[in-house]
């Protein structure tokens, strides 16, 4: 069984850490002293805007002026 959950960083001492939510550990089966396997793996919050992304401003300029340009480059 595995269980995926998202946890902050926090400082112990002059270390890091995560803790491990207690309702996860009992579904587990996990005590003190077990052995676990961890994955880590930075989550980065993605910022949203109300502006459209690159990409999307390149695709509506191609679909407005793409044909046009084609024909300037073809003369």
């Amino acid at each position: 069984m595995t269980i995926t959950t998202i946890q902050k960083v926090i400082k112990i001492g002059s270390s890091r850490g995560v803790t491990l939510p207690a309702r996860d550990l009992r579904a587990l089966g996990i005590r003190d002293g077990d052995e676990v396997r961890l994955t880590v793996e930075q989550v980065k919050p993605i910022k949203q805007t109300n502006k459209p992304s690159l990409r999307q401003d390149y695709d509506d300029f191609k679909k407005q002026y793409g044909e046009t340009l084609k024909n300037l480059a073809d003369r």
